[in-house]
């Protein structure tokens, strides 16, 4: 393991819960398409599989945010036990329901109350900057090491969930992902020497992180990235029944994931001293041009290569992301902010799952992979109108909860965590992943 992931893991506690983190986070890479499957499998309709998909993707967005505010003031223990078991016990009924073949709306109840999912992605990220919150070299190569993470996830989760579906019995990805979440959560809750502490109501900033028109750039962009992400699991599980070998689907989507593996190891280990903004920008309008050779693909083979080369844009892109939520919202915000830009994806993956299930259904599968070719056009357009609003301000005085914060947080009638440096001190000649770069 090169140097600067080996340094992580020095202090204790940190091996364990980013082993918990990991296991908590399968359910990220494996429900939704586990969803798609299951119903694909049980009523061949894509349209509806596509609806689920998108359901709890936005239910998602809606409950994950409210979740983590809840964290940020009570802590994480007391939070998240509670409502993981209740996702697991939603998505129970939702397997149930589709077993016995009930009424379409009794899935969609289901999958609905599933979505209170917690954000175990933006936790992890909590404890480390709760561990490395004064060595910034080291969160930003903690932060790729969760993109790699994220995208291990990916690599295994789809393999098993359609794997375990199409080979055993239909219902079998969803309830390993549940199994997964409920594991992970209570195995990372019980880790109470690296829980970041709770802001009590009394020490937090008043106003919601999405007030920073900063981050509110980041989430816009993120709902379009997230449809590249949603259309692109829909489709290429079409694509691969219409060649013939629909369990091969999980192995080509394993590639996209492996790209975006393989450009996290090596941006971990690189050091930046340019604006964030503008390599934020840059990867945004990468993961667009992406997605090109996905219309002319023919066959699994090209389409895992051109996978494979669009997957090298997305880990990067999200180090960078995390950076940009550190330099704009409140330190007493940051679990909020952070699951916000995990909110823009999940509303993202439920648009352009259903708009691909949809096209799919109406003019084949290859004509779907045109969902996430507008997709990515959307996002790089909303990157570059909100490109003024990401780039550093002159730092001074603010009025945040430790004192400092950004041009933007003043302006948007909080400060924060604010500046470039780790304490939020705004050092001058500190940006990008300098900074404690802070999103399944």
């Amino acid at each position: 393991m090169p140097s600067p992931y080996r340094a992580l893991f020095t202090t204790p506690g940190t091996r364990s819960f980013t082993a918990a983190g990991f296991l908590g986070r399968m359910t990220l890479s494996m429900a939704s398409i586990g969803i798609v499957t299951m119903i694909s499998l049980i009523t061949g309709r894509y349209g509806l599989a596509g609806a689920l998909a998108a359901t709890v993707a936005l239910a998602s967005a809606v409950l994950s945010p409210q979740v983590s505010r809840l964290v940020d003031r009570h802590g994480q223990r007391r939070v998240l036990r509670p409502v993981t078991l209740v996702s697991a016990a939603a998505m129970a009924g939702l397997l149930v329901s589709a077993q016995q073949g009930w009424p379409d709306w009794t899935l969609f109840v289901f999958t609905a109350c599933a979505g209170c999912v917690p954000s175990v992605g933006a936790m992890v990220r909590a404890r480390w900057a709760a561990v490395h919150q004064d060595a910034p070299r080291l969160l930003h190569a903690a932060y790729s090491w969760e993109s790699v993470v994220d995208e291990a996830c990916f690599i295994i989760g789809p393999i098993l969930s359609i794997g375990l579906s199409t080979s055993w019995f239909p219902e079998a990805g969803p309830l390993l992902a549940t199994v997964f979440l409920v594991a992970g959560v209570f195995w990372l809750t019980a880790q109470r020497a690296t829980e970041p502490p709770p802001h009590p109501r009394e020490h937090r900033a008043k106003d919601s992180a999405l007030r920073s028109r900063g981050l509110q750039v980041l989430v816009i962009t993120f709902v379009a990235t997230g449809a590249i992400f949603g259309a692109i699991d829909v489709v290429t599980l079409a694509f691969a029944e219409e060649q013939g070998h629909q369990s091969s689907a999980s192995l080509v989507l394993a590639t996209y994931a492996l790209g975006s593996c393989t450009a996290g190891v090596v941006f971990g280990m690189l050091h930046f001293k340019g604006p964030a903004a503008r390599r934020w920008l840059v990867g945004v309008c990468a993961m667009a041009v992406s997605m090109i050779p996905l219309q002319l693909v023919g066959n699994l083979p090209l389409l895992a290569v051109a996978l494979f080369f669009a997957g090298l844009a997305i880990a990067p892109t999200m180090v960078t992301t995390m950076a940009l939520v550190e330099q704009h919202v409140p330190r007493a915000n940051l679990t909020e902010g952070m699951t916000w830009t995990s909110t823009g994806l999940a509303v993202g993956v439920a648009l352009g799952s259903s708009a691909a299930g949809w096209v799919v259904d109406a003019a084949g599968a290859g004509r779907g992979y045109l969902v996430p070719a507008v997709a990515g056009a959307l996002a790089a357009a909303v990157a570059f109108l909100g490109y003024r609003r990401l780039r550093p301000a002159p730092q001074r005085e603010g009025t945040g909860a430790d004192g400092r914060g950004t041009q933007d947080d003043r302006q948007d009638g909080h400060g924060g965590a604010g500046g470039s440096g780790p304490d939020g001190t705004g050092r001058p000649g500190d940006t990008g992943e300098d900074a404690p770069a802070r999103l399944a």
